[in-house]
């Protein structure tokens, strides 16, 4: 389970990706974050932020028209 969770339902781009960046902030280096998304954008923008901030995406599905994102914190 994850330290926190974002809960991202129903925003669009780039909101989603807002909303991680400032959940990443709460939490501390080497907790998880997870995200809750349903704009299809987030299935590429969550992953390349998390690259580009140097943070490690950790697992990554989809179900019921819901994305999920675990990111760890560097």
């Amino acid at each position: 389970m994850a330290d926190k969770v974002v809960d991202a339902r129903g925003l669009q781009c780039p909101m989603p990706v807002i909303k991680v960046a400032q959940g990443i902030n709460e939490i501390t280096s080497g907790q998880t974050l997870e995200v809750i998304a349903t704009d299809n954008g987030a299935l590429s923008d969550i992953p390349s932020w998390s690259k580009d901030m140097g943070h490690s995406l950790k697992e990554q599905f989809s179900e019921a028209g819901e994305h999920h994102f675990i990111i760890e914190k560097s």
